[in-house]
């Protein structure tokens, strides 16, 4: 029986396990990334660790979300990363250089590797045939300290492109037609690998903003084949050497399989508060639009920002629109600058940032008060933007552009003629600001800014775990919930104790001093309980305050492994009804925890004010128990050494 892509990538990396969906393997992992928002708290998890160089083939600390600098705070975390970085063996990618995953894209994913990344859209290397994989810092720290990465064998969706898309439909639509069809929740468990004629149609970019998005379903990840088209890619950024085909195998078998005939697609957009909350352009209608952001690692490449430029040539901004535009790399930029397609995006009155991810975090650009904003980001989560009252709707450069012309919300279709735009033969290649480790760890000292406070470390599960309900939830809680990343807290993302008066704000202003009050205690949510960024500070503060479980319908992906990392019981109800038997301010208790998670994976909960009990699943693997029990995957991984 033959095999496809994600079975050949992941048995040349087993370490451990059989690979059936739904069991627990463990592979070894070729490259990591980590980004600045994730990543000083991973590097100071990695120094824990005691491990002198990273072990990978190659580990790449990016500089590309904290990048306003009001305060010491940034500027300080960025030394430290650095420094940190040039010790252990990691090379450092310069604030300017780019949004991690574009700038990856560009010179260091690989065919046929594996990528693990403290960044939730790290799946984006799936354009390029890589199984990359975002996930918590400490599993990074972990991955970059020579240990395996632990996952669930997920089941592999086939997804069946058939035909070619029409002028003024993109990359862009394909994702949010998947989005449309499966729901934020539909790839939980799950690998999307795309095939079919549709596939040879898309230039790796396009791919990528594919598989970068993929996120968004909770999806472990996405990937495409590795064919002619990868190779051209890579020929073009000078790394053809590096270039492998990767296909399925004829009789490939496949769990599940959606068809996607791209013909019929037309301009979509992504409404107000969620990524699956999608209509055609043409349904929502003519809206006023008050802001317009191209960019994000979604769409920033060369060939999504030169139809931008195209289209832009001798127009100009709608006065009552807002245009900001991100290139999504010192490369990009570069090549836009060259041939003067930067002037006609400057001339027609558009506002250049620089090379990062800018307004799709909240880090600048936040719209006016009750403001339309369309952007072409790849999350729209109520508040993200860094303005409350704001209606955020993601769409395609094209949309974007189009309604930036008009003010209102247009379909591009009107505009005539499709600028077609080529894949340059060759890429302006400059690593530059791509900085190589020392050679001698003991000529470097690791600065660190007095911003910089210990992360908390969880000790090992007590027999008696209660505590009081302090906060109770409805569905699709993301880690912008849990945890605020606007403008005004990345700078604070080294410094647990500062953030912990933010968290679950935006559900709860009351929560953190009453969590502070009680001493700590439980949440109680709906499904898909933190979905979205791959944030492990979306465990670490509440772990902070002294949460000892979540108890959920479900979880998302990433998020449950950093509870579990951070050794905060994720729980789920084994009857959902009992849900609504569930106040805040019960009082709550496990008996006997620690032989009733080694006996099995259902617990009693005791809901002491209500005299009565539920019944609850640790649906983890043994491994992951003994992670639990020890309080955590550093308590483990130091006790296991």
């Amino acid at each position: 029986m033959g095999k496809n892509i994600v079975e050949k990538i992941i048995e040349k990396h087993l370490i451990s396990g059989t690979m059936k969906s739904g069991k627990e393997i463990a592979i070894t992992i070729d490259q990591t990334l980590t980004q600045d928002s994730t990543g000083t708290m991973a590097y100071l998890q990695y120094e824990a660790m005691g491990v002198p160089r990273v072990k990978t083939k190659r580990s790449v600390a990016y500089v590309d979300h904290n990048m306003l600098q009001a305060g010491f705070e940034n500027a300080d975390d960025h030394k430290y990363i650095q420094t940190v970085a040039s010790k252990h063996g990691v090379y450092f990618s310069r604030p300017g250089n780019g949004i991690c995953h574009q700038v990856n894209l560009e010179r260091f994913d690989r065919p046929g590797w594996t990528l693990l990344g403290s960044d939730s859209h790290t799946p984006t290397a799936g354009g390029i045939g890589m199984l990359a994989i975002g996930a918590g810092g400490l599993d990074v720290a972990v991955a970059m300290a020579g240990g395996p990465y632990y996952l669930t064998m997920p089941r592999v969706c086939r997804v069946v492109l058939k035909g070619k898309l029409n002028p003024w439909v993109t990359a862009k639509d394909v994702i949010l037609e998947i989005l449309r069809q499966l729901s934020v929740k539909g790839g939980v468990g799950k690998v999307l690998e795309y095939a079919g004629d549709g596939v040879s149609t898309l230039t790796v970019p396009e791919r990528a903003t594919i598989t970068n998005m993929g996120t968004e379903l909770g999806a472990t990840t996405s990937i495409f084949p590795s064919d002619e088209m990868t190779r051209a890619f890579m020929r073009a950024q000078n790394r053809e050497d590096e270039w492998i085909e990767i296909c399925a195998d004829y009789d490939a078998q496949y769990d599940e399989e959606i068809e996607i005939d791209l013909s019929t697609l037309e301009p979509l957009i992504a409404k107000p508060h969620s990524p699956d909350n999608v209509d055609s352009v043409k349904n929502v209608g003519p809206i006023k639009v008050d802001q317009v952001a191209i960019g994000s690692c979604t769409n920033s490449s060369y060939l999504d920002l030169m139809r931008v430029a195209k289209i832009l040539k001798g127009k100009t901004v709608h006065p009552d629109v807002s245009l900001v535009i991100s290139p999504g790399s010192k490369q990009v930029y570069t090549m836009l600058a060259k041939n003067g397609a930067l002037a006609d995006m400057v001339d027609a009155g558009a506002r250049v940032l620089e090379c990062a991810c800018g307004p799709c975090i909240g880090m600048g650009q936040a719209p006016a008060t009750d403001a339309v904003s369309i952007r072409t980001f790849n999350r729209n989560f109520y508040g993200r933007s860094g303005t409350v009252s704001a209606k955020v709707y993601l769409a395609s450069p094209e949309v974007a552009v189009a309604t930036a012309l008009t003010g209102v919300l247009t379909d591009p279709r009107i505009l005539g003629e499709y600028p077609e735009i080529d894949m340059p033969d060759t890429f302006v290649v400059n690593d530059n600001s791509v900085i190589s480790p020392a050679e001698h760890a003991e000529d470097v000292e690791v600065v660190r800014g007095p911003n910089i406070k210990p992360f908390p470390i969880n000790e090992e599960l007590k027999d008696k775990v209660s505590g009081t309900v302090l906060l109770k939830m409805e569905d699709n809680i993301t880690t912008d919930h849990i945890m605020p990343s606007n403008a005004k807290l990345l700078p604070y993302r080294s410094n647990i104790p500062y953030l912990s008066d933010y968290c679950l704000t935006p559900v709860d202003k009351g929560f953190p001093a009453r969590a502070k009050e009680a001493g700590g205690g439980f949440l109680v949510a709906g499904h898909n309980y933190g979905q979205g960024s791959s944030r492990e500070h979306a465990a670490l503060v509440p772990l902070y305050l002294g949460i000892k479980g979540v108890i959920a319908k479900s979880f998302a992906r990433i998020h449950k492994s950093n509870l579990i990392n951070s050794g905060i019981l994720p729980l789920v109800f084994v009857n959902e009804d009992d849900y609504n038997t569930i106040d805040r301010d019960d009082y709550i208790v496990i008996e006997d925890a620690v032989n009733q998670i080694k006996q099995g994976d259902t617990l009693i909960v005791k809901n002491i004010t209500k005299d009565i009990e539920f019944k609850v699943k640790l649906e983890v693997s043994p491994r992951l128990k003994n992670v639990i029990l020890a309080g955590g995957l550093l308590n483990y991984t130091k006790k296991n050494a």
